[in-house]
């Protein structure tokens, strides 16, 4: 199943959010985001925009009951505008997993996390954004779970912060990506049905801009780390 997650304005504007990151880190004015995430700078932006233009890419694993279906269409949502596909092939509704959204940030995150061995660090900041999103989640007919998007960046940023300021970069795409799923998602699978929604898509609409936005706000927070720390710029 493939569809853009969002309205087509806003998914350009995170693409636009994304170029400027991107441009930031080759004029070399986010000078350490390797030292502070370990992964080399080129390949985290890859990986960032593999898990965009994977978004639109949803992996079908099982579907609920069949029920009233919502037609294709907008939903707005916190000032946000999700899409809803239109599903004639199944009926019910189809849970499925976000390749952009789900699959690349899990990955990512589990990577972050064994090589700065932030096992514990990371379940403390996971378990806070995961609490903190499961309480603003909200069921949407037609689209599913959806929450705010600017919540799981700034909460995971503070809280990686505060538990960890050395390693707070990786601590916080980790806890932002995988807080979101475990809070919005996973721990409301049971709201699913009802919604009338035809793809429920874990990492998808409603989820996957918080989660893209944790991994560019958490690339920004490595410039702002070191400059706390009064590092001096490399040339």
């Amino acid at each position: 199943m493939n569809y853009l997650p969002i309205a087509p304005p806003f998914f350009i504007a995170l693409f636009v959010f994304f170029t400027f990151v991107a441009l930031l880190i080759e004029l070399r004015v986010v000078q350490f985001v390797y030292e502070s995430v370990g992964v080399n700078p080129r390949l985290l932006l890859s990986l960032l925009l593999l898990s965009f233009l994977g978004s639109y890419i949803n992996i079908g694993i099982t579907h609920l009951p069949p029920e009233r279906i919502y037609a294709h269409g907008i939903v707005d949502f916190f000032g946000m505008p999700y899409v809803v596909p239109m599903v004639t092939e199944a009926p019910g509704t189809i849970i499925a997993v976000n390749v952009g959204g789900a699959i690349v940030p899990t990955l990512l995150s589990l990577y972050l996390i064994v090589k700065n061995r932030l096992y514990i660090e990371s379940l403390i900041a996971i378990a806070i954004v995961a609490a903190v999103v499961h309480t603003m989640a909200y069921p949407v007919p037609g689209v599913g779970i959806a929450e705010p998007v600017f919540v799981p960046p700034l909460i995971a940023a503070l809280a990686a912060l505060f538990i960890s300021r050395e390693h707070a970069v990786p601590l916080a795409y980790a806890a932002g990506s995988m807080g979101t799923l475990i809070g919005a998602d996973l721990l409301n699978l049971d709201k699913i049905q009802g919604l009338g929604a035809p793809v429920a898509s874990i990492g998808g609409a409603g989820k996957f801009d918080g989660i893209f936005l944790t991994g560019l706000v958490a690339v920004l927070l490595a410039s702002l780390v070191h400059l706390g720390r009064g590092h001096p710029a490399r040339r």
